[in-house]
């Protein structure tokens, strides 16, 4: 009987590990994972990073800025589409946060825009950086460097240069 119990257990264990491998962050109310940029292409001076931001909260939040060591300036951004012509747009408001609700940051909406990089982003790195948010405060988090080529979903953002 004990070692079906153990046997049990350790099955168990094995569904839930990979749940303590991701990287989630928390802070207040707010949990942010996913946290993603690709490798630089050669001569690229600008990064996109991407993450899925969930407020637990009754009240609304705010990602007011983004900042790293990484990059000389860093910019909340969004896509929007006028007459057919996809343009960045700098977002000095930040990105809101829905109370209970989530957000996505993702390649042809809301992104981190990382400018003028003080080098490139290598495959397998990681890129740390401080989120600021209104109400919940700051969280240290690491965007994971996935290949040139990751594709997350359907994006504009391969087409445009900021």
């Amino acid at each position: 009987m004990q070692f079906r119990q153990w046997a049990l257990v350790a099955a168990l264990s094995l569904c839930a590990a990979p749940a303590v491998w991701a990287h989630d962050y928390k802070v207040g109310q707010i949990e942010v994972d996913d946290l993603w940029v690709r490798a630089s292409a050669p001569g690229q001076s600008n990064g996109a990073g991407y993450m899925e931001i969930d407020n637990d909260a009754t009240a609304p939040d705010r990602l007011l800025s983004v900042t790293s060591d990484a990059a000389e300036r860093i910019e909340l951004h969004t896509v929007q589409t006028d007459n057919g012509v996809a343009r960045m747009r700098h977002l000095p408001e930040g990105v809101p946060v829905p109370a209970g609700g989530d957000v996505a940051l993702k390649p042809g909406g809301y992104h981190v825009m990382f400018m003028k990089l003080k080098q490139p982003f290598a495959e397998g790195a990681e890129v740390p950086a401080t989120l600021k948010f209104e109400k919940a405060g700051e969280v240290a988090v690491k965007f994971e460097v996935k290949p040139i080529g990751h594709h997350s979903g359907a994006s504009h953002e391969s087409h445009m240069k900021h």
